[in-house]
């Protein structure tokens, strides 16, 4: 581990120490608000102090490993001391790669609910099947980690599937996770709809967009136009006699966002008013990045919504997520659900490419 980092991982540590003694001093326990802090400040730090704490004990029985290695002279406590050395160099390794990690900024989105938009691309009604197979896919994953999807707008496909559907995920770190699916995704399949048998491409774009509150994202009234119109038709799944669907336009961005599927136009434009939110900051975000070009270079893909990210190749039962060359066998399995694999070796590219940006 470098001198810089150990520097900062003792003033952590003293910091530690020190907001303990302020736990346990009488005076400060007297006001309620000074324990929240503390106790606040304590849970940003204990989980990479008591890693460095281990590192510090495992570094230690590594020295004396390898004085043992270098003083004795029995051929059996020099295997032990080698055996130690090679065990305490692995878990050090491991620890350093850790800390490193829970050193990092911290993405304030993670902790966020999400939407997910989903839009079937090239390809006709095969695109349309296949953001619908995409939708289904992230729900699967979603009930295995204890989210709950609502859907906020879709529009069904006459061959199935959507030609676009947006929900609402609110749960543990759904963000965190979600972030790394914008992106095109490509399909390669014979479709429902040949019948000649033969393999078509076709893509679908998803966007994973951080829950934004009225707070964060502060929209004046004068820049919106509001609209009404009756829900239902294509895509609805009802059809209303009074106007209640809302489409909302942000007049500065021409960003819009709309809603059909609430009880009521009230409950359509707070809808709509939460996915606008999502995408001006969106807007702002990739703006943002597109003027930082090292950030966005050395990021795990741009979430540029035209960039293909991965490849579901159903003859081979294959997927590859080509922004870090990973190929797995098991489509089946993922198309279930089973995204775990794939979102950790990302979250941990990530981590891995962060640490190196940060050591330059």
């Amino acid at each position: 581990m470098d001198k810089r980092t150990i520097e900062v991982l003792e003033l952590m540590l003293q910091k530690l120490n020190k907001i303990d003694e302020d736990l346990s001093d009488p005076q400060i326990l007297s006001n309620v608000e000074n324990i929240k802090k503390l106790n606040k400040d304590r849970g940003a730090i204990i989980d990479v102090c008591e890693m460095y704490i281990e590192y510090k004990k495992v570094d230690q029985s590594l020295s004396e490993a390898k004085s043992m290695l270098k003083s004795e002279k029995d051929p059996e406590m020099k295997e032990m001391a080698q055996m130690e050395i090679i065990e305490c160099s692995e878990k050090i390794d491991n620890l350093v790669l850790e800390i490193n990690s829970a050193l990092l900024p911290k993405d304030p989105n993670d902790e966020k609910n999400s939407i997910i938009e989903i839009r079937g691309a090239a390809g006709g009604d095969e695109a349309n099947i296949f953001a619908g197979d995409l939708y289904r896919m992230y729900t699967r994953y979603g009930e295995k980690q204890g989210w709950k999807f609502t859907v906020l707008d879709q529009y069904e496909s006459a061959a199935g599937g959507f030609t676009q559907i947006s929900a609402m995920v609110k749960g543990k770190k759904v963000y965190s996770k979600l972030k790394y699916e914008s992106g095109s995704h490509r399909v390669q399949r014979i479709p429902k709809t040949e019948s000649k048998g033969r393999v078509q491409t076709s893509t679908a774009t998803v966007a994973v967009l951080p829950e934004m509150s009225a707070v964060e994202i502060d929209i004046k009234p004068s820049d919106l136009r509001i609209d009404t119109y009756r829900s239902g038709g294509a895509g609805g799944q009802h059809v209303n006699t009074t106007d209640s669907a809302v489409r909302v336009t942000h007049i500065p961005t021409g960003i819009v966002s709309a809603s059909q599927d609430g009880r009521s136009q009230h409950d359509n434009k707070e809808i709509a008013m939460t996915m606008l939110r999502s995408r001006i900051y969106d807007a702002m975000q990739l703006e943002a990045q597109t003027k930082a070009d090292t950030l966005r270079k050395n990021a795990v893909g741009s979430g540029d919504r035209s960039e293909k990210i991965r490849t579901y190749n159903y003859g081979q039962n294959r997927v590859t997520d080509h922004r870090i060359n990973l190929t797995l066998q098991k489509l089946d399995q993922i198309m279930e659900g089973n995204l775990e694999e794939i979102i950790e070796a990302l979250i941990k590219d990530e981590q891995k490419r962060l640490i190196e940006l940060n050591n330059d």
